[in-house]
Protein backbone atom coordinates (compact mmCIF):
# COMPACT_ATOMS: atom_id res chain seq x y z
CA UNK A 1 0.00 0.00 0.00
CA UNK A 2 2.78 2.47 0.91
CA UNK A 3 4.51 1.81 -2.41
CA UNK A 4 1.42 2.90 -4.33
CA UNK A 5 1.52 6.43 -2.93
CA UNK A 6 5.12 7.38 -2.09
CA UNK A 7 7.28 5.95 -4.88
CA UNK A 8 8.51 8.84 -7.01
CA UNK A 9 8.07 11.39 -4.23
CA UNK A 10 11.11 13.25 -2.87
CA UNK A 11 11.99 14.17 0.69
CA UNK A 12 12.07 17.92 1.33
CA UNK A 13 13.17 17.57 4.97
CA UNK A 14 12.65 15.49 8.12
CA UNK A 15 11.65 16.60 11.60
CA UNK A 16 12.73 14.30 14.44
CA UNK A 17 10.60 15.01 17.51
CA UNK A 18 11.71 12.04 19.60
CA UNK A 19 15.02 10.21 19.16
CA UNK A 20 14.55 7.66 21.94
CA UNK A 21 13.35 4.59 20.07
CA UNK A 22 14.72 1.05 20.51
CA UNK A 23 17.99 2.60 19.39
CA UNK A 24 18.47 6.36 19.39
CA UNK A 25 17.73 8.00 16.04
CA UNK A 26 20.94 9.31 14.53
CA UNK A 27 21.37 13.09 14.07
CA UNK A 28 22.44 12.20 10.52
CA UNK A 29 19.00 10.88 9.58
CA UNK A 30 17.48 14.18 8.43
CA UNK A 31 20.42 15.38 6.29
CA UNK A 32 20.91 11.87 4.87
CA UNK A 33 17.44 11.75 3.29
CA UNK A 34 16.98 15.41 2.31
CA UNK A 35 16.44 15.83 -1.44
CA UNK A 36 16.45 12.10 -2.16
CA UNK A 37 13.67 10.45 -4.15
CA UNK A 38 11.90 7.24 -3.11
CA UNK A 39 12.58 4.66 -5.81
CA UNK A 40 11.06 1.55 -4.28
CA UNK A 41 9.39 0.26 -1.11
CA UNK A 42 10.03 -3.34 -0.11
CA UNK A 43 10.26 -5.59 2.91
CA UNK A 44 12.68 -8.04 4.50
CA UNK A 45 11.20 -9.99 7.41
CA UNK A 46 9.59 -7.36 9.65
CA UNK A 47 11.67 -4.50 8.27
CA UNK A 48 10.42 -1.96 5.74
CA UNK A 49 13.00 -1.06 3.09
CA UNK A 50 12.54 2.36 1.51
CA UNK A 51 15.06 2.57 -1.35
CA UNK A 52 16.29 6.08 -2.13
CA UNK A 53 18.29 7.66 -4.91
CA UNK A 54 22.02 7.94 -4.33
CA UNK A 55 22.41 4.36 -3.11
CA UNK A 56 20.76 4.87 0.29
CA UNK A 57 18.06 2.88 2.07
CA UNK A 58 15.70 3.93 4.86
CA UNK A 59 15.42 0.90 7.17
CA UNK A 60 12.32 0.87 9.37
CA UNK A 61 11.11 -1.56 12.04
CA UNK A 62 7.72 -0.75 13.55
CA UNK A 63 8.24 -2.56 16.84
CA UNK A 64 5.05 -3.86 18.45
CA UNK A 65 2.77 -0.87 17.92
CA UNK A 66 4.43 1.48 15.43
CA UNK A 67 3.28 2.66 12.02
CA UNK A 68 4.66 4.47 8.99
CA UNK A 69 1.76 6.30 7.39
CA UNK A 70 1.44 8.53 4.35
CA UNK A 71 -0.76 11.42 5.42
CA UNK A 72 -2.42 13.46 2.79
CA UNK A 73 -5.66 13.38 0.87
CA UNK A 74 -7.71 10.27 1.73
CA UNK A 75 -5.84 9.50 4.95
CA UNK A 76 -7.90 8.22 7.91
CA UNK A 77 -6.39 10.07 10.93
CA UNK A 78 -8.67 8.78 13.69
CA UNK A 79 -6.55 6.45 15.88
CA UNK A 80 -3.21 8.27 15.70
CA UNK A 81 -2.19 10.19 18.83
CA UNK A 82 0.03 13.10 17.70
CA UNK A 83 2.08 12.74 20.90
CA UNK A 84 3.55 9.60 19.35
CA UNK A 85 4.35 11.11 15.94
CA UNK A 86 8.10 10.87 16.53
CA UNK A 87 9.42 11.54 13.01
CA UNK A 88 7.81 13.48 10.15
CA UNK A 89 9.13 13.39 6.59
CA UNK A 90 7.86 16.24 4.41
CA UNK A 91 7.43 15.18 0.78
CA UNK A 92 7.58 17.29 -2.38
CA UNK A 93 3.83 17.13 -3.01
CA UNK A 94 2.94 18.64 0.38
CA UNK A 95 2.03 15.33 2.03
CA UNK A 96 3.97 13.85 4.95
CA UNK A 97 5.28 10.42 5.86
CA UNK A 98 4.92 9.95 9.63
CA UNK A 99 6.56 7.46 11.95
CA UNK A 100 4.26 6.95 14.96
CA UNK A 101 5.27 4.59 17.78
CA UNK A 102 3.48 4.69 21.18
CA UNK A 103 5.85 2.19 22.83
CA UNK A 104 9.00 3.41 21.05
CA UNK A 105 10.15 -0.18 20.36
CA UNK A 106 10.84 0.54 16.71
CA UNK A 107 13.94 1.43 14.74
CA UNK A 108 14.63 3.79 11.87
CA UNK A 109 17.94 4.58 10.18
CA UNK A 110 19.62 5.16 6.83
CA UNK A 111 22.07 2.56 5.50
CA UNK A 112 23.94 2.14 2.19
CA UNK A 113 21.88 -0.05 -0.14
CA UNK A 114 24.99 -2.00 -1.12
CA UNK A 115 25.56 -3.01 2.52
CA UNK A 116 22.01 -4.19 3.17
CA UNK A 117 22.86 -7.89 3.53
CA UNK A 118 25.75 -7.09 5.86
CA UNK A 119 24.01 -5.02 8.52
CA UNK A 120 23.34 -6.69 11.87
CA UNK A 121 19.54 -6.45 11.62
CA UNK A 122 19.31 -8.45 8.38
CA UNK A 123 22.37 -10.64 7.90
CA UNK A 124 21.15 -13.63 9.96
CA UNK A 125 17.59 -13.77 8.63
CA UNK A 126 16.15 -16.90 7.06
CA UNK A 127 14.32 -17.10 3.72
CA UNK A 128 11.15 -15.13 3.06
CA UNK A 129 7.98 -17.19 3.67
CA UNK A 130 6.61 -16.23 0.24
CA UNK A 131 9.95 -16.67 -1.51
CA UNK A 132 11.17 -19.66 -3.57
CA UNK A 133 13.69 -20.79 -0.93
CA UNK A 134 11.02 -21.57 1.67
CA UNK A 135 10.10 -25.09 0.58
CA UNK A 136 8.87 -28.25 2.27
CA UNK A 137 12.33 -29.78 1.90
CA UNK A 138 13.98 -26.72 3.48
CA UNK A 139 11.59 -26.67 6.43
CA UNK A 140 11.85 -30.42 7.03
CA UNK A 141 15.65 -30.20 7.06
CA UNK A 142 15.50 -27.22 9.42
CA UNK A 143 13.43 -29.20 11.92
CA UNK A 144 15.73 -32.23 12.13
CA UNK A 145 17.04 -32.89 15.62
CA UNK A 146 15.15 -29.91 17.08
CA UNK A 147 13.25 -30.18 20.37
CA UNK A 148 11.84 -26.65 20.03
CA UNK A 149 8.04 -26.53 19.60
CA UNK A 150 7.17 -26.18 15.93
CA UNK A 151 5.37 -22.86 16.51
CA UNK A 152 8.49 -21.36 18.12
CA UNK A 153 10.62 -22.60 15.22
CA UNK A 154 8.21 -21.10 12.69
CA UNK A 155 8.57 -17.73 14.45
CA UNK A 156 12.38 -17.95 14.59
CA UNK A 157 13.52 -15.26 12.15
CA UNK A 158 16.71 -17.24 11.46
CA UNK A 159 14.59 -20.11 10.10
CA UNK A 160 11.94 -18.15 8.21
CA UNK A 161 11.71 -14.37 8.16
CA UNK A 162 8.59 -12.49 9.11
CA UNK A 163 6.05 -14.97 10.54
CA UNK A 164 4.39 -13.42 13.60
CA UNK A 165 2.46 -14.86 16.51
CA UNK A 166 -1.07 -14.50 15.13
CA UNK A 167 -0.20 -16.04 11.79
CA UNK A 168 1.83 -18.89 13.30
CA UNK A 169 -1.25 -20.11 15.19
CA UNK A 170 -3.42 -19.82 12.09
CA UNK A 171 -0.84 -21.53 9.86
CA UNK A 172 -0.52 -24.54 12.15
CA UNK A 173 -4.29 -24.85 12.49
CA UNK A 174 -4.68 -24.94 8.72
CA UNK A 175 -1.82 -27.46 8.49
CA UNK A 176 -3.43 -29.60 11.26
CA UNK A 177 -0.23 -29.58 13.32
CA UNK A 178 -0.27 -28.98 17.07
CA UNK A 179 1.85 -25.92 17.98
CA UNK A 180 3.64 -27.61 20.91
CA UNK A 181 4.85 -30.59 18.85
CA UNK A 182 8.61 -31.00 18.88
CA UNK A 183 9.99 -29.71 15.60
CA UNK A 184 12.05 -32.86 15.13
CA UNK A 185 8.85 -34.93 15.08
CA UNK A 186 7.42 -33.11 12.07
CA UNK A 187 7.10 -35.38 9.02
CA UNK A 188 7.91 -34.44 5.43
CA UNK A 189 4.20 -34.38 4.64
CA UNK A 190 3.48 -32.07 7.57
CA UNK A 191 6.34 -29.78 6.54
CA UNK A 192 4.71 -29.50 3.13
CA UNK A 193 1.35 -28.67 4.68
CA UNK A 194 2.94 -25.99 6.86
CA UNK A 195 4.67 -24.34 3.90
CA UNK A 196 1.46 -24.37 1.85
CA UNK A 197 -0.55 -22.99 4.78
CA UNK A 198 2.07 -20.29 5.37
CA UNK A 199 1.81 -19.03 1.80
CA UNK A 200 -2.00 -19.16 1.80
CA UNK A 201 -2.47 -17.43 5.16
CA UNK A 202 0.06 -14.66 4.50
CA UNK A 203 -1.28 -13.92 1.03
CA UNK A 204 -4.80 -13.71 2.40
CA UNK A 205 -3.64 -11.46 5.25
CA UNK A 206 -1.80 -9.14 2.85
CA UNK A 207 -4.90 -8.92 0.69
CA UNK A 208 -6.92 -7.98 3.80
CA UNK A 209 -4.43 -5.24 4.89
CA UNK A 210 -3.26 -7.28 7.90
CA UNK A 211 -4.90 -7.88 11.27
CA UNK A 212 -6.17 -5.14 13.57
CA UNK A 213 -7.13 -5.86 17.18
CA UNK A 214 -6.21 -2.59 18.87
CA UNK A 215 -3.88 -0.08 17.27
CA UNK A 216 -2.61 -1.48 13.94
CA UNK A 217 -3.35 0.62 10.85
CA UNK A 218 -1.94 0.38 7.34
CA UNK A 219 -0.09 3.13 5.47
CA UNK A 220 -3.33 4.99 4.70
CA UNK A 221 -4.64 4.80 8.27
CA UNK A 222 -7.08 1.99 7.54
CA UNK A 223 -7.52 -0.98 9.91
CA UNK A 224 -6.60 -4.49 8.78
CA UNK A 225 -9.51 -6.80 8.02
CA UNK A 226 -7.95 -10.25 8.38
CA UNK A 227 -9.35 -10.69 11.93
CA UNK A 228 -12.65 -11.80 10.40
CA UNK A 229 -10.88 -14.83 8.90
CA UNK A 230 -9.12 -16.01 12.07
CA UNK A 231 -10.04 -19.56 13.02
CA UNK A 232 -8.19 -20.11 16.30
CA UNK A 233 -6.28 -17.00 17.38
CA UNK A 234 -7.90 -15.25 20.36
CA UNK A 235 -10.79 -17.73 20.26
CA UNK A 236 -10.15 -19.70 23.46
CA UNK A 237 -13.27 -21.61 24.52
CA UNK A 238 -15.07 -21.01 21.24
CA UNK A 239 -15.92 -23.98 18.98
CA UNK A 240 -13.44 -25.16 16.37
CA UNK A 241 -14.85 -24.30 12.92
CA UNK A 242 -14.14 -27.89 11.81
CA UNK A 243 -15.19 -30.11 14.73
CA UNK A 244 -16.81 -27.83 17.37
CA UNK A 245 -14.24 -28.81 20.03
CA UNK A 246 -13.46 -25.78 22.24
CA UNK A 247 -10.28 -23.95 21.18
CA UNK A 248 -7.52 -24.05 23.78
CA UNK A 249 -4.80 -21.55 24.65
CA UNK A 250 -1.33 -22.29 26.00
CA UNK A 251 1.78 -20.13 26.45
CA UNK A 252 4.68 -20.94 24.12
CA UNK A 253 7.75 -18.75 24.13
CA UNK A 254 5.91 -16.26 26.36
CA UNK A 255 3.23 -15.80 23.67
CA UNK A 256 -0.38 -16.94 23.74
CA UNK A 257 -0.90 -19.86 21.37
CA UNK A 258 -4.28 -21.16 20.18
CA UNK A 259 -5.15 -24.56 18.74
CA UNK A 260 -7.82 -27.24 18.42
CA UNK A 261 -6.91 -30.27 20.57
CA UNK A 262 -8.86 -32.59 18.28
CA UNK A 263 -7.93 -31.43 14.77
CA UNK A 264 -4.27 -30.65 15.42
CA UNK A 265 -2.04 -33.62 16.15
Amino acid sequence: MLALTVVGRSFRYATVKERRLRFSVSPDLAPAIQGRTIERVGRRAKYLLVELTGGQMLLVHLGMSGSLTHRGQGFAPGPFDPRHDHIEFALDDGSILVYNDPRRFGLIKVVPTADLDKISELKHLGPEPLGPEFTASYLWQATRGRTLPIKNLLMDQRIVAGVGNIYASEILFRALVRPARRSGKITRNEAGRIVTATRDILRQAIGSRGTTFRSYRDARGEPGKFARYLRVYDREGKPCPHCNTPIRSIPLGQRSTYYCPRCQK
